[in-house]
């Protein structure tokens, strides 16, 4: 519900009639290199996490793993954030692998990849910080010499995005049966969360985690070459959009929307984008990357269902 009431309140006088029009001038070949980043950033994810349940004594298949990513983005979706419990369904089924030892595995990726949004915020910021203060003017905030003072509407968007995520938690941790089982979750759990302590290819860890958010990036900035008003945006214009974007779909609505639209319009805006020429860029890029990730969800379980019945045959003969 938080995501359609600030989509209706971005597009209630947007004239959906133009999409056409910039839908039908995009540059498909950037279009296409985009998407081939966003795969990419995915299948990474998989091989990165199968990296990190070898040292648990697991050695699931790596196509089941990049499947599992494939799967989870699709359910959040449906359901804001339980993408990381529907990875670990997925490899429980097809691989075997413990619930929670595969969960400890995910909590250690999430803390790295959240110190990676640290640096890469840290490095916007002080790359764009006059731009980024205008930006905090103009979504509420007040930049003065006390500090960041936020507006009562300011405030307001915080206390529901925080309020969005505390019930969102609440609600999961109440549908979690294996809480009946916590001492054997808790140790499980926590041989998952060390498990690079006992990784021997590390590097390729670090490799694997650059790489992930490279894609990353370059899924996103890639887009700004396939329309003509936003081509000549500068390379820390794309960091700062990246950055802002990636905090706003940490507020549990389908993919961020509503939150990632704001962000990305209002920032537009002070580059010099034309607020219509804003709003259809980031409806055609929010609505195509969101399509990209339901298109390989729906593939992950078409092929697991695939494989599946290949194995039963293969045991038959």
């Amino acid at each position: 519900m938080l995501g359609v009431l600030i989509l209706y309140m971005i597009y209630a006088d947007f004239d959906f009639s133009r999409l056409w029009k910039d839908l039908s001038g995009m540059n498909l070949f950037w279009f296409a290199v985009s998407t081939f980043f966003g795969i990419m950033s995915h299948v990474l994810r998989g091989w990165r996490w199968k990296l990190t349940l070898a040292p648990l004594g697991y050695r699931p298949s790596g196509r089941v793993c990049v499947y599992s990513v494939f799967i989870a983005y699709a359910a959040n979706l449906v359901v804001p954030r339980i993408g990381e419990v529907s990875r670990c369904v997925v490899l429980e089924q097809n691989e075997k692998v413990p619930f929670a030892q595969s969960l400890g595995t995910l909590v250690t990726e999430r803390l790295i990849d959240t110190c990676m949004v640290l640096a890469i915020t840290l490095a916007a910021i002080v790359l764009q910080w006059p731009v980024f203060c205008a930006y905090l003017e103009q979504a509420g905030f007040m930049v003065s010499g006390d500090g960041v003072l936020a507006s009562m509407g300011g405030w307001l968007v915080i206390f529901l995005s925080l309020a969005a995520v505390l019930v969102l938690l609440f609600f999961i941790v109440r549908k979690m049966n294996f809480w009946k089982k916590i001492r054997s979750f808790i140790v499980q759990f926590a041989e998952g969360l060390l498990s690079l302590k006992k990784m021997n290819n590390g590097w390729l860890f670090v490799a694997e985690t650059f790489g992930i958010w490279f894609c990353y990036f370059m899924q996103f900035y890639l887009c700004f070459y396939c329309f003509q008003f936003s081509s000549g945006l500068p390379l820390l214009a794309g960091l700062l959009l990246f950055v802002a974007g990636s905090i706003a779909v940490v507020v549990p609505t389908p993919n961020g929307a509503g939150p990632w639209h704001f962000a990305i319009i209002s920032i537009m805006l002070l580059y010099g984008v034309d607020s219509t020429d804003a709003e259809a860029f980031a409806l055609i890029v929010h609505s195509t990357q969101t399509l990209l990730v339901a298109v390989l969800g729906i593939y992950a379980l078409v092929m697991l269902q695939f494989d599946k019945r290949l194995n039963n045959k293969l045991k038959n003969l």
